[in-house]
């Protein structure tokens, strides 16, 4: 499995996606291989074509609860010259170019603060993060993914 965190962490609560990431990297967790972006690009089409499972992590916006995980399909894929794509449209390069189609998710954590130029996670954000780490590591150990990081 797959773990792509984007988001830009110099625009505050955006930088949700990359932090969720790279908590779940620090924990060594076996079968979960992690990557950690300022935004999602063509090439992570062929990151994600060696996987049977992906799960994208981002900050959401005008969200409804501390965070939402939903299952994805491949989508029309936007302009290629575009420098920062959607979930849905890397799957897409991803079934186009590799011929492979895994399985995936997009996690969005709940943040509020995006538009200033500024390090660090809002304090309602960072309690979403730790929600969200806590849902994810039940829904590894769902997945036989990760069973003994679950339990440490």
């Amino acid at each position: 499995m797959l773990l792509i965190g984007y988001g830009n962490p110099g625009r505050g609560d955006d930088g949700l996606g990359p932090a969720f990431s790279e908590a779940m990297a620090g924990r060594g967790i076996a079968g979960l291989a992690v990557d950690t972006d300022y935004q999602l690009v063509a090439e992570h089409a062929l990151a994600i074509s060696d996987h049977d499972m992906v799960v994208f992590a981002d900050a959401e916006m005008n969200a409804s609860g501390a965070y939402s995980f939903r299952e994805i399909q491949a989508g029309e894929p936007e302009v290629l010259g575009s420098h920062s794509l959607g979930p849905e449209a890397v799957l897409a390069l991803c079934n186009t170019l590799y011929g492979a189609r895994p399985r995936a998710f997009l996690l969005g954590i709940a943040g509020y603060e995006f538009g200033e130029v500024r390090e660090g996670l809002s304090d309602r954000a960072t309690a979403n993060l730790a929600e969200a780490e806590t849902f994810f590591m039940s829904w590894l150990n769902k997945c036989q993914i990760g069973k003994e990081a679950a339990h440490a």
